[in-house]
């Protein structure tokens, strides 16, 4: 991890601990439902701690692939062999990612926001 996910990673965890903290008086003062509420909003920083430290594992395997491929002098093999494997589907290939073929795995509906 390098120093800016850190810094993120530790203003999550002091979030999700002034969070907590709220939770708590919540639950000594206020309602049980603003208690329950912080009490999950207290979690959303802890996800996103978990998801930089993924992600900085993830960049360090990379690297350390990237490396070990340019050593062995076929980095370009390599890099072109991940995206082939990450590809969908024929029809997502050709399509820029706009259509699946109907046997995909990771084919969305069509009224899918997110296609």
């Amino acid at each position: 991890m390098n120093r800016s996910s850190r810094l993120l990673c530790l203003l999550h965890a002091a979030t999700s601990a002034g969070l907590a903290w709220v939770s708590v008086l919540q639950l000594r003062h206020g309602p049980l439902w603003a208690a329950s509420l912080f009490a999950a909003a207290g979690l959303v920083p802890v996800i996103a701690v978990v998801r930089e430290t993924v992600i900085g594992e993830q960049r360090r395997l990379i690297v350390e692939l990237v490396t070990r491929s340019v050593r062995r002098g076929d980095a370009t093999d390599a890099i072109v062999r991940a995206e082939l494997d990450s590809a969908c589907c024929e029809r997502w290939w050709t399509s820029l990612g706009r259509a699946h073929e109907a046997t995909c795995r990771r084919r969305l509906p069509h009224g899918s926001s997110a296609a």
